[in-house]
């Protein structure tokens, strides 16, 4: 097997399990998919956003051949870092598309990116906005989820705008729909989501919504990295509602629950370890939870290191493994984005993912990551 002289330690990089094909989860599990850039497009890459289309949808052929949902246009895709709203929309399309074609399962994010934040933004037009993008979505037959909206944490006053907002746009929808709270820590701009910067508190605000409008709720998806949070609102949810674990510091303790109950999954950490989760939900739907710890456990330290602060940038690190693992050609992204992280950081993905077993390919592996050291001035 090869071996690559990483900055902090040499790593003899070692031949993971190939992922087995999916039977009987019992947990719903959708990977929040990311986007494959076209580096040869002549284009501004700080302002454009030009889209590998074949890449980018076979790497959800990947994904659904697993046994995930596709969680489209989401954070993961760039949303908001890189990917407008008119491409998310080209995004959704295409996905959808394909989704039907194969019977594959399919949600997609609905927001109001397109309306800049700003102090003459009113209530009103973050309304306007999410119906413009739900509408959207749902006209091309898929499921809505409801993405946070950082028009709506600068327009609102207090939890009554949020509780106004969402009683609207849920009261609309064709299909039920699954909100999504992305926390601060993913988007410093969403502080205060809910009306309040106390998350328990905001936590009751955001458990009224969707009690007062259940029937139109499929779950939702929480994104604050604290086990207890989430666990705390699992708890109080209506009858029929799913809670999304959206915590990629906590997810195997989370999927596989308590006496309580459990989380179903929509992770972006699901993107760069997909075998592995797909062996793992196997497992535990089998009932063999020693094998679904074993398989889930050795991804966490990895999943810590990509969503470490500042956690926003983790898609890097979604990306960098997508090409390692040879589902894109180069380590190219939209806006720019291969330049959030560190070498020390990539280097560390690396010893990192190979701990975990997600190399099916350790020589391509190797030979993929020396020119991205080379050009960062380190011969491994």
């Amino acid at each position: 097997m090869p071996t690559l002289n990483l900055p902090g330690g040499a790593v003899d990089l070692m031949a993971g399990a190939l992922p087995q094909k999916s039977d009987g989860w019992n947990r719903v599990a959708y990977a929040a998919a990311h986007v494959v850039a076209d580096p040869l497009v002549e284009a501004d890459p700080w302002l454009d956003c030009p889209i590998d289309w074949d890449r980018t949808l076979a790497f959800r052929e990947h994904l659904w051949s697993l046994g995930f949902g596709v969680a489209e246009a989401m954070d993961t895709a760039q949303r908001g870092m890189g990917l407008d709203w008119p491409t998310s929309l080209e995004l959704i399309e295409r996905s959808v598309a394909l989704a039907k074609s194969g019977g594959h399962l399919i949600a997609c994010g609905a927001g109001t990116d397109h309306l800049q934040p700003g102090p003459d933004v009113t209530v009103d037009d973050v309304i306007a906005a999410y119906e413009l993008q739900c509408e959207a979505v749902e006209a091309t037959g898929s499921r809505v989820i409801l993405m946070a909206s950082r028009a709506l944490a600068k327009a609102a006053n207090g939890p009554d705008d949020y509780a106004r907002v969402y009683d609207r746009i849920l009261s609309g929808l064709a299909q039920p729909a699954i909100l999504h709270w992305l926390g601060e820590m993913f988007d410093p701009s969403l502080e205060a989501y809910w009306g309040d910067p106390d998350h328990m508190r905001a936590m009751d605000t955001c458990l009224k919504v969707i009690a007062s409008n259940a029937d139109k709720v499929d779950g939702i998806k929480i994104s604050l990295l604290s086990a207890e949070k989430e666990i705390a609102m699992r708890r109080r949810l209506p009858d029929g509602v799913k809670m999304y674990t959206g915590d990629d510091f906590n997810y195997p303790d989370l999927i596989a629950g308590d006496e309580q109950g459990y989380s179903h999954a929509l992770l972006g950490i699901f993107d760069p370890i997909a075998g592995a989760a797909a062996n793992a939900l196997s497992a535990l739907g089998s009932g063999d939870e020693a094998t679904y710890r074993k398989v889930f456990e050795p991804t966490v330290p990895l999943s810590r290191h990509i969503f470490k602060a500042p956690t926003r940038f983790y898609k890097t690190g979604v990306v960098f493994l997508a090409y390692l693992n040879g589902h894109q050609d180069h380590f190219t992204m939209i806006g720019g984005q291969e330049s959030t992280r560190s070498t020390l950081h990539l280097a560390d993905i690396v010893r990192l993912a190979n701990a975990a077993g997600l190399f099916t390919d350790p020589d391509t592996v190797a030979a993929r990551a020396r020119p991205i050291f080379a050009a960062r001035g380190v011969e491994i």
